[in-house]
């Protein structure tokens, strides 16, 4: 194996702004963006009291050292009631992290509180209203929003009520990817075991811990070939990437997109996408935690996973390779369902990871991270209470109960939104 693999990461977690009383959804990410534009030690390519599509900060003297190492930057999403906050560049570790991105949370609510807002955590709004809710970002790059809109239609749950965590990992040529690719493509279906946190849609319970999965799949249905079966087809190299991948999208999008606005790597909708121009591997099936140290605990939990398959502990890079994408599909839908209790029974998929009997995701889970170098004391403590209690989505359906009524849903995202606040686990 080379020894680059899995050594330079980057993470993305996007949050909602919300009224502070009503938890509604708000369409301030332009405000905060030029507010953040102000801030000490910001950078911004914008000017003056604009709104910005993108704000950076550098380490200031009140920086904790983990911050040092990096630079964290703020962005806009597709919608303005939605923030991004992201590492710029790889970063070595993702130990640490969490401490950086809770500054950025801080800094943020800071900011909005002249507002009457804050910000909220999990993967989807329980009572957004897309129809009455969604508000295209109008400034900067809007004609990208605009074609998106125009060709999908982007006022649904699938574009304005999708809050995710992007894990991007570094890659250096086809051999690496090869690698890489095998790993995650086996992997990506086991995630919303641990990571789900959706399972409240319109104000009710969906019988999904990951809704935001099923939804995301079919939000450009009308060009399957963006999303393919979410879980990537068996690819090795960029050349047959670019040919069965990019390029047959890019067909299929030009009738309808003929300035070529959306013909970038960044189009294709996968759960994990090669992203060439970054030479890195974005996985996008992780739903957002209710803080940054759920996510970077997450985060390092799928780390730790794709090591031990890229090492090829229980089964040889071929074995991987040879998985076939409806199995890891349906594999992936079993879970985004029923979450930690989701069945994992495909032989292939279960030698991959030398067990030879049908088990739970969440046992399943307990069996690949039963040694975990890579996690620090205090991630491992946290992957213990996910392990344990199962992801943020069977928490939160716990707290909720049966029937919950809006008063209910009310008050338990309220603690979810007080967890993003303190940087602490939710515990029903």
């Amino acid at each position: 194996m080379t020894p680059r693999l899995l050594t330079g990461f980057g993470l993305e977690l996007e949050h909602m702004i919300v009224d502070s009383r009503t938890l509604d959804p708000l369409p301030f990410a332009d405000q905060l963006l030029a507010a953040a534009a102000a801030e000490p030690g910001a950078r911004t390519d914008c000017a003056p009291g604009a709104a910005a599509d993108d704000v950076e900060f550098d380490a200031t003297g009140d920086a904790t050292r983990e911050e040092e190492a990096g630079v964290f930057g703020w962005s806009n999403e597709l919608v303005l009631h939605v923030i991004e906050f992201k590492t710029v560049g790889p970063v070595p570790a993702l130990s640490g992290l969490a401490t950086g991105f809770q500054r950025q949370v801080s800094r943020a609510n800071r900011l909005l509180e002249p507002l009457g807002a804050r910000l909220l955590p999990g993967a989807m709004h329980p009572w957004l209203d897309p129809a009455r809710d969604t508000r295209l970002w109008p400034h900067g790059h809007r004609e990208i929003y605009a074609a998106y809109d125009r060709i999908f239609g982007c006022r649904g749950h699938g574009w304005s009520n999708l809050q995710s965590a992007h894990l991007n990992l570094a890659f250096l040529g086809d051999a690496e990817f090869a690698h890489l690719h095998a790993a995650v493509r086996l992997l990506l279906p086991l995630i919303p075991a641990l990571a789900a946190s959706s399972p409240v849609l319109d104000g009710r319970l969906t019988g999904w811990l990951d809704r935001r999965l099923d939804v995301y799949r079919g939000n450009q249905a009308r060009i399957p070939s963006i999303a393919g079966l979410v879980v990537p087809e068996p690819v090795w190299n960029r050349r047959d990437y670019e040919e069965q991948i990019f390029r047959q999208i890019w067909a299929d999008i030009a009738p309808q997109d003929p300035d070529g606005l959306l013909q970038h790597e960044w189009l294709n909708s996968r759960g994990a996408i090669a992203r060439y121009d970054r030479m890195a591997l974005e996985i996008r099936v992780v739903d957002v935690q209710e803080c940054p140290a759920a996510d970077e605990t997450v985060a390092a939990a799928i780390v730790q996973g794709l090591d031990w398959l890229i090492q090829e502990r229980w089964a040889p890079l071929a074995a991987q390779q040879a998985l076939a994408t409806e199995t890891l599909a349906a594999q992936l839908w079993a879970c985004a369902r029923d979450g930690e209790r989701a069945r994992v029974g495909d032989p292939a998929l279960l030698a991959c990871y030398g067990v030879s009997r049908p088990l739970e995701a969440g046992e399943l889970w307990r069996r690949i991270l039963a040694e975990r170098p890579r996690l620090n004391q205090e991630q491992s403590a946290i992957l213990e209470v996910i392990l344990e209690h199962g992801p943020l989505a069977r928490r939160l359906l716990e707290a909720l109960g049966h029937e919950p009524n809006r008063p209910r849903l009310r008050e338990v995202w309220g603690e979810l939104a007080g967890c993003l606040g303190q940087g602490r686990l939710f515990l029903p």
